[in-house]
């Protein structure tokens, strides 16, 4: 049996449960979604955009899904303990692929909505369903039609007009099951314009059995809203991420996103950013640290739509071992996007021969007043700065340790929360020396504060 056609035959025999345990909202395009689903399949390196990473083989195993959405017994609290100084008031947690109910919901301004997308479907159907869907087109990617057929619940997040968010928002995405698991989430993040919101998103998984994780983020930034977005993954080498993300900015809008891998097993990140609006602009950060049989696929697509508006990307990694890395980015300007900025750049450090890395930086471009520029280097450490710190008494072990975080810093620093990057630097420290735990709670990113 191909690994479509067990899911085909799970839908079938059991829409009804998938149904029954959501909303109109979702379901309204449950249906559409499954049969865009059968028609496209799972994506295969058939397609020059999922070339790198075999997607369709990543789902045969015998996943179980929670579709009688029965209650996962953790309570995350108990989990993360400690503290992160000034980094938010409440943390928001998705147990599997749903919203926790306990989720603490002080501290947010007039009008501003973080919870269950099934719950608050109910209660806000038609701000809902005028942005469920829309940006994320099923007919197009087959992760993102399977999401849509087999989602139940995820998390909404909504920010009224001129509304400034002080504190960050931290999202914590857990994944906990004594057998091999499947999730499918949903996250919709709406702001309206002038609003200003910064969402921590950390993805975790319990060791031991196998899990997979789909996710299709739609984001719509309205005028003069800033968005910024920290994904930070600190999984295990069973775990499976695949994430769509899918934004919209209109006209004036600032989006910065930084998306940090530390441990994996096979994540597969796809960006799409669409600037609508003139004097939009867009900076979005990568980096993954990869060893063992690691494989980390970014692919990162951005359309100037509109006259002036700006993008810059810089995606870095370092791979140790067999591990495998991949980056394809496209920027696409419009006729009549004059005046667009745009730079896009890839570097990797490859530590051992064994490595192997994949990128593909492109530009498509169709009209002349523009300033757009690209590259990607691969390379290894740099043996004339190992000579000179071991000259100077340091070890050839703690030298190569102080190149390779030296090599990752900028994207560190590109963040603007000062509590995340002091301890982002201390988790990258720890996972260069080999001693971040590979468990949830050892993280600290994203405890209780």
């Amino acid at each position: 049996m191909s690994a479509e056609q067990q899911y085909i035959d799970l839908y079938q025999q059991h829409g009804d449960l998938l149904s029954k345990n959501s909303t109109p909202v979702l379901n309204a395009l449950r249906d559409e979604a499954f049969q865009a689903f059968c028609a496209q399949g799972f994506p295969t390196r058939k397609l020059e955009k999922y070339r790198y990473t075999d997607i369709s083989k990543l789902f045969e195993p015998d996943y179980g899904l929670n579709l009688r959405r029965v209650p996962v017994e953790v309570n995350p609290y108990e989990v993360f303990r400690g503290s992160v100084p000034q980094l938010s008031t409440s943390p928001f947690f998705v147990v599997n692929d749903a919203f926790y109910a306990a989720s603490e919901q002080k501290s947010l301004p007039e009008g501003v909505l973080v919870g269950s997308l099934k719950e608050l479907s109910l209660r806000y159907q038609d701000l809902i369903s005028a942005h469920y869907g829309k940006l994320a087109d099923v007919h197009t990617d087959g992760i993102t039609a399977f999401n849509t057929a087999f989602v139940q619940d995820g998390v909404f997040v909504y920010v009224p007009r001129n509304v400034v968010m002080e504190h960050p928002l931290q999202l914590i995405n857990l994944m906990r099951s004594d057998i091999d698991m499947m999730v499918n989430r949903r996250i919709l993040v709406v702001l309206e314009p002038g609003a200003q919101l910064r969402l921590l998103a950390c993805d975790h998984a319990q060791e031991g059995s196998k899990s997979l994780s789909t996710q299709v983020v739609e984001v719509f930034v309205g005028e003069n809203a800033v968005f910024d977005f920290y994904e930070l993954e600190e999984t295990t080498p069973q775990h499976v991420r695949l994430s769509q993300l899918y934004v919209q900015q209109e006209a004036g809008s600032q989006v910065l996103l930084n998306g940090m891998t530390l441990l994996g097993g096979v994540t597969r990140n796809t960006t799409s950013v669409r600037l609508v609006g003139e004097g939009a602009s867009l900076r979005a950060y990568g980096m993954a640290i990869e060893d063992g049989e690691q494989v980390v696929d970014n692919q990162v697509y951005v359309e100037h739509a509109v006259p002036h508006c700006t993008s810059n990307q810089l995606f870095k990694y370092v791979l140790d071992h067999r591990s495998i890395g991949a980056f394809a980015g496209l920027v696409k300007v419009q006729p009549g996007a004059h005046h667009t900025e745009s730079q896009q750049t890839n570097r990797n450090l490859c530590a051992t021969r064994e490595a192997r890395m994949y990128t593909q930086p492109q530009l498509e471009i169709y009209n002349d007043d523009v300033m757009c520029s690209h590259g990607a280097t691969v390379g290894q450490l740099d043996e004339a700065a190992l000579f000179y710190m071991r000259q100077r008494g340091i070890s050839e072990k703690e030298a190569r340790l102080l190149l390779m975080f030296a090599f990752v810093d900028d994207v560190i620093d590109a963040v603007q929360i000062d509590s995340l990057k002091d301890r982002l630097r201390q988790l990258v420290e720890l996972r260069f020396r080999g001693e971040l735990g590979k468990s949830c709670a050892s993280c600290g990113i994203c405890r209780k504060v």
